[in-house]
């Protein structure tokens, strides 16, 4: 495995676990709200997804001005 692909699993990994923290804050805190489960739940997944989305966002922007 090159260094180049081993940053690449590396930064998945640590993208991931960033998200699955803020879902569960997400969940934590929708509960304290008086949030019903699946509600929370909901709320969850949102934030993880967002969470994700941004990542990706934000790699192809500097991927982008990486290029130039």
């Amino acid at each position: 495995m090159s260094d180049h692909s081993a940053l690449v699993v590396l930064a998945c990994a640590l993208v991931t676990l960033a998200g699955i923290f803020v879902a569960a804050a997400a969940g934590y805190l929708a509960r304290r709200d008086s949030a019903s489960y699946p509600a929370a739940l909901a709320r969850a997944a949102t934030a993880f997804a967002a969470t994700l989305t941004l990542a990706a966002a934000l790699a192809a922007a500097l991927t982008n001005v990486a290029q130039r």
